[in-house]
């Protein structure tokens, strides 16, 4: 889910912020994308004032700070001191029986010391009236502020959640009225793009490791061009199985690139060895992907297998199992059953695109060698 607070940047007090609330909900329950949004605050609750004459408590000789006091010590708000226990601070809060603070009678009996040292009952010179109003109103980057919760409706990602309430807060709030995304929310919008740079710094080392040890930059991308077949299949797993591309789902991902690179190694490996030896690259990409058939299938079906507890788990947690069971099984089966045939194409092709390079660079070295021959020649 997400949260996020309305903010009131301008006038108008609880008022402007219940307008603003209810017609930032009402658009929100109409959408599609989003399910139950909500809020915890009421800006209409029941309540019970104690309003002081302050010029009857004086000419009484009744401190005012007493009579709060006193009615924070009844009513259990009045704060004395702290205590350790079990490794913790706790607060002492001191409060009346239970039996001695149930109804708004109880209040009329709470009495208060003047400086005279007389007990004087604070209905003498307090006034106790029904009203209604907010529960509480919170304050957020020190501005008032209402907290709404809510989710993403099935089928939807939470990216998607969070720019369609972007989308309706543009729509239905005035401009002296703004809100600020907080929780989990928050660390979303703080990290998006970071998936991108994980899975490219991924790839990137990838390379970077291949580079060094086959001591060439062209052949790693015959290992590199093998991962997209991973990515394809992850992504159609789970828009079949209706799930969202969420950070279970990623973290998946990054471990996808590893397992496709590794199929994609054994028969490279395999096919520049022969190609060393001699043989010619067709032959070698052939004879590597007969040989490395069997072992890349054995331990891709060993750990596709091992994988389907995760997309078909249930109890608590079972939703990020399925986002990286899901993910990653479908992943493999693409990077397995379509990677291992065009991987042997994609090594022909560098390879050979190599070798004809560097044939053209020697024929202009021979060219040029023979020019300055014929002119030593001449001359």
């Amino acid at each position: 889910g997400f949260e996020f607070y309305l903010q009131n940047r301008g006038d108008g007090g609880v008022a402007k912020l219940k307008q603003s609330m209810q017609a930032m909900m009402g658009a929100a329950q109409q959408s599609p994308i989003l399910a139950g949004v909500q809020t915890l605050w009421r800006s209409d609750s029941p309540q019970l004032t104690v309003e002081i004459d302050r010029e009857q408590a004086r000419a009484m000789d009744i401190p005012i700070n007493n009579a709060f006091n006193a009615l924070a010590g009844t009513m259990g708000t009045y704060y004395l001191n702290d205590f350790n226990k079990f490794g913790r601070t706790w607060q002492v809060l001191m409060s009346a029986e239970p039996e001695f603070r149930m109804s708004p009678k109880d209040i009329s009996r709470i009495y208060v010391k003047s400086n005279g040292g007389e007990m004087v009952p604070i209905s003498a010179f307090a006034e106790i009236n029904y009203s209604s109003g907010p529960d509480s109103l919170d304050r957020y980057n020190n501005l008032s502020a209402v907290k709404l919760l809510g989710s993403a409706a099935p089928g939807y990602s939470s990216g998607q959640a969070i720019a369609e309430i972007e989308r309706i807060a543009k729509e239905v709030l005035p401009t002296d009225m703004s809100y600020e995304w907080t929780g989990t929310a928050y660390q979303e919008k703080r990290s998006s793009g970071s998936t991108a740079i994980a899975l490219g710094m991924a790839v990137i080392m990838v390379f970077l490791i291949l580079a060094a040890l086959y001591e060439r930059w062209s052949l790693p991308l015959s290992v590199l061009l093998a991962l997209p077949f991973g990515i394809f299949g992850a992504l159609v797993s789970v828009w079949i199985a209706g799930m969202t591309s969420d950070v279970y789902f990623q973290i998946g991902l990054v471990t996808l690139l590893g397992l496709a690179s590794k199929n994609a190694i054994l028969i490279v490996e395999y096919a520049l060895m022969k190609k060393q030896e001699g043989w010619t690259t067709g032959a070698a990409a052939l004879e590597a992907a007969r040989l490395r058939f069997r072992p890349i299938i054995m331990t891709s079906l060993a750990f596709i297998l091992g994988v389907v507890p995760l997309a078909l788990s249930s109890g608590a947690g079972a939703g990020a199992r399925h986002s990286v069971g899901t993910g990653v099984m479908g992943g493999m089966i693409a990077a397995t059953f379509l990677a291992i045939f065009f991987v042997p194409l994609f090594f022909y092709w560098l390879t050979e695109r190599k070798i004809s390079e560097q044939r053209k660079q020697q024929t202009i070295k021979d060219e040029i060698a023979q020019h300055h021959e014929h002119e030593l020649n001449a001359k």
